[in-house]
């Protein structure tokens, strides 16, 4: 049954516009399936499809009117070749066009058809009918110009096509409405207007800018730079005098960054660079600033904490594109590139990128509990190994100061970690002050540890049993608000407990020992050698028992292979001695080739450039000999006693100093030693120097002879110790030495007396000694006549008396 108010061809054509609109609407449960991008891309392809329809369209629209106005003055032309000359295959693809051009339901096969007729039979519409003239007579070539011009149609003025936009129609009770919406049709003629405005601003010739001279450039230069020192100072001085309430203005002072002005660009980004560091040193919280929750986003809060949330974002972001751009500055001087928008040189980019580096290093130190600390160790850990020098030094300084100021351990363990991973991604080719860095961990003997464990040990509180068994309810009660109480203040001091620090410096120290090891076993001819030994002999007290014996091995081995310098030996022999004198006292080992090879190393330092290595050879020497006093032999002891003093005589002041004080010391660890202050042999054989045996030289057989020649020694130090000694160093009388001598150690004599400066120390005192009378000649006398009597004898001397050697060579030859 048909409903009321719905005829027969109206539901056709319902019917017919719902099967061609089937692909079109899609239902809802295929729009849940279909992506919205997948839409969009619909979309557009029907409408691209509908264009292309109109645009071809309209092509045979203005086919048929071009040749309606040719139809006048020219032969008419079918629009279809009677005679079939054209190809098949363009006829076919024309009847394609014309079927995409023409929808079925908006023209008939009749309608077509007569179409195409009228475009045939144009001739006859267009003519001039009150003309006789056949329609193909020839034209005549006489024809006046202006009855040839009144003969064309006049083209009508018709409104511009507007291009409609097909839209989703509407369904209601009524049917289904289309929708179009007119596309905007842009004015040509404006589109014209403003392109002749721009030729003419184009041509118009400006004034030539007047050059400036060089004293009028640098005037200039001198005022800018001078207005954009005062806005920096200005917003610098806003921002610490209320950071929450200004933050914004970070935003603009780091803009400056970007200063293109080429006469003060470089010298602002610099004072941009240094400011912002000051600023963010002044006005970062004492804590770490973490992202908030989406339940405290939508939670209500007070106006007071809305405001300090929205500093710490503001705060927060602009310190990262404030790292940023730092990181930035760093890479474009690293990688030598140079923006077509920039106005800075590439030479000025290494002034800018030591700047930022020194940046980057002060708040590596200033702030090492803020956010992105560890993207600052990221950046500056690979410039520690840098071509540049000073970047080099800056960057290894800055770490040191790092590890000597963290107390708990927590900064320094991120360091510790990125810089062995970087020495073992570049295979060990690094510089050695990347390991001499870790020289500076804060890290704490054991005994220390225990000692600070045992004083602020926890305190423990009582269980519920025993409450029970030795309080009343009363004392309960007291005793549990008490403990409530202890515990509040315990988590307002925030202080970090002892075992959260020995974890962290355990775990330091067994990453700072993999990286040593991993030298000593793989690149044993590094550069980096020295480092690792002169690091092992500084934490091997620390290190564990069950690798003792392998690395005194691996140190015996490389002393033995020869291929060490005397300082790198000298490391070895220290380090292996502070492996014995910490946990190793317990292990049985003889540790006499140490010392054996320690004497042979004493008569390779001397004056020169092996001085510095008599500071390593003293604090060997305390180690081997005064710390180990009970192991020694005296025939050891005497034998180190004489060899020093023979090396006494072939160094510096400052290192025979250094050695007589650690003789000094000897002498008194081992009374018995004071036999080489006789002349008188103790025992048989006769004294060997050139032997390397400490045991088996027969030291007992010879005297400190070297102690008389350093007595005349012209630095008055030296003296006064060689006099000390060779009355046997005593403690009391007129040859004890003075306390601020006696009191020292021999390393710091060493360092105290130094000649590094170039200058003598104490001075040397000027001497006083009696001037010769001068000889006093002519006017100089005070008697005149006598000054005449020797005027006339030196001119009777020159003149009449000329000094003549031939009489008496005569003589002489007879």
């Amino acid at each position: 049954m048909v409903e009321a108010g719905w005829s027969i061809p109206s539901m056709t054509i319902l019917t017919e516009a719902r099967r061609r609109n089937k692909k079109q609407i899609p239902s809802f449960r295929k729009l849940l399936k279909t992506s919205k991008v997948k839409l969009e891309n619909k979309l557009k392809n029907k409408q691209f499809k509908q264009q292309s329809t109109l645009k071809k369209y309209r092509k045979e629209q203005r086919k048929l009117r071009q040749a309606v106005k040719d139809a006048v003055s020219k032969r008419p032309i079918p629009l279809e070749d009677p005679k079939g000359k054209r190809p098949g295959k363009r006829i076919e693809r024309e009847e394609e066009e014309e079927e995409e051009a023409l929808p079925l339901d908006m023209m008939d096969e009749d309608d077509l058809q007569l179409m195409k007729d009228l475009g045939q039979r144009a001739s006859f519409l267009t003519r001039d009918l009150s003309s006789s003239e056949p329609v193909h007579v020839k034209k005549r070539k006489r024809e006046h110009v202006i009855e040839k011009y009144e003969k064309i149609p006049r083209a009508l003025q018709t409104a511009p096509e507007k291009e409609l936009i097909h839209l989703l129609p509407i369904k209601d009770k009524s049917g289904i409405i289309p929708q179009t919406r007119e596309k905007p049709v842009i004015d040509s003629n404006q589109d014209e207007e403003d392109q002749e405005e721009v030729e003419l601003e184009e041509e118009i010739i400006e004034d030539p800018v007047r050059e400036l001279t060089l004293e009028e450039h640098l005037t200039e230069r001198k005022k800018k730079l001078q207005e954009k020192k005062m806005h920096i100072a200005a917003l610098a001085s806003a921002i610490l005098s209320d950071p929450e309430s200004n933050i914004k203005k970070l935003k603009e002072l780091r803009s400056m960054l970007m200063e293109q002005d080429p006469d003060v660009a470089v010298t602002v980004r610099k004072l941009v660079i240094v400011s912002l560091m000051e600023l963010f040193k002044d006005i970062t919280p004492s804590y770490k600033i973490r992202p908030l929750t989406e339940a405290e986003k939508s939670t209500k809060i007070r106006k007071e904490t809305q405001k300090l949330r929205e500093f710490e974002e503001g705060l927060v972001s602009q310190y990262k594109f404030y790292l940023e751009n730092l990181e930035q500055m760093v890479k474009d001087w690293k990688q030598r590139k140079l923006k077509k928008s920039n106005v800075i040189s590439l030479k000025a980019y290494k002034g800018l990128a030591e700047v930022a580096v020194k940046s980057l290093c002060e708040l590596l130190v200033a702030l090492p509990h803020f956010n992105f600390h560890n993207n600052i160790i990221v950046l500056i850990v690979p410039l520690m190994n840098d071509v540049s020098k000073l970047i080099s030094e800056m960057c290894c300084e800055a770490v040191k100061k790092l590890f000597k100021q963290d107390k708990l351990g927590q900064a320094s363990l991120g360091v510790i970690k990125v810089i062995s991973g970087f020495v073992k991604g570049r295979n060990y080719e690094v510089r050695p002050e990347m390991l001499k860095t870790f020289l500076c961990l804060r890290i704490k003997e054991i005994e220390v540890k225990k000692d600070t464990e045992d004083i602020n040990k926890p305190k423990k509180f009582m269980t519920f049993k025993e409450k029970r068994k030795t309080l009343s309810r009363m004392q309960r009660k007291w005793k549990k608000a008490e403990e409530k109480l202890e515990r509040e203040l315990r988590e307002a001091e925030a202080s970090e407990s002892t075992e959260k620090k020995l974890k962290l410096h355990t775990e330091t120290l067994n990453i700072v020992f993999v990286t040593y090891f991993r030298i000593l076993k793989k690149a044993q001819r590094s550069p980096l050698l020295p480092a690792v030994l002169e690091g092992l002999a500084k934490f091997a007290h620390l290190i564990n028992v069950e690798f003792f014996d392998d690395l005194l091995v691996v140190l015996h081995t490389l002393i033995e292979s020869g291929d060490l310098s005397y300082q790198e030996s000298l490391h070895c022999v220290q380090t292996a001695f502070h492996i014995l004198s910490g946990q190793g006292d317990v292990l049985n080992i003889d540790p006499m080739k140490f010392y054996t090879h320690l004497y042979k190393t004493l008569f390779k330092l001397h004056a020169g450039a092996t001085n510095e290595g008599v500071e390593i050879v003293l604090q060997c020497l305390d180690i081997m000999l005064t710390k180990r006093r009970k192991q020694v032999s005296q025939q050891r002891a005497l034998a180190f006693i004489k060899r020093l003093c023979t090396l006494a005589l072939h160094v510096l002041p400052n290192s025979s100093i250094g050695i007589l004080a650690i003789n000094r010391i000897l002498m008194h660890t081992f009374p018995k030693t004071d036999l080489l202050l006789d002349n008188e042999s103790q025992g048989s054989g006769v004294f060997l120097p050139e032997l390397d045996e400490p045991e088996y030289c027969n030291a007992q057989n010879t005297a400190l002879w070297e102690l008389h020649a350093l007595r005349r020694h012209y630095h008055p130090i030296v003296q006064r110790f060689a006099a000390h000694l060779m009355a046997g160093a005593p403690s009391e009388g007129s040859e004890a030495l003075k306390p601020e001598l006696s009191r020292r150690s021999a390393t710091e004599l060493f360092e105290t007396y130094s000649m590094a400066a170039m200058t003598f120390n104490p001075p040397v005192e000027s001497s006083n000694s009696k001037r010769k009378d001068k000889v006093i000649q002519g006017d100089s006398f005070l008697n005149e006549d006598l000054n005449e009597l020797i005027k006339r004898h030196c001119n009777e001397v020159g003149t009449h008396l000329p000094l003549d050697f031939t009489k008496y060579l005569q003589s002489s030859l007879r």
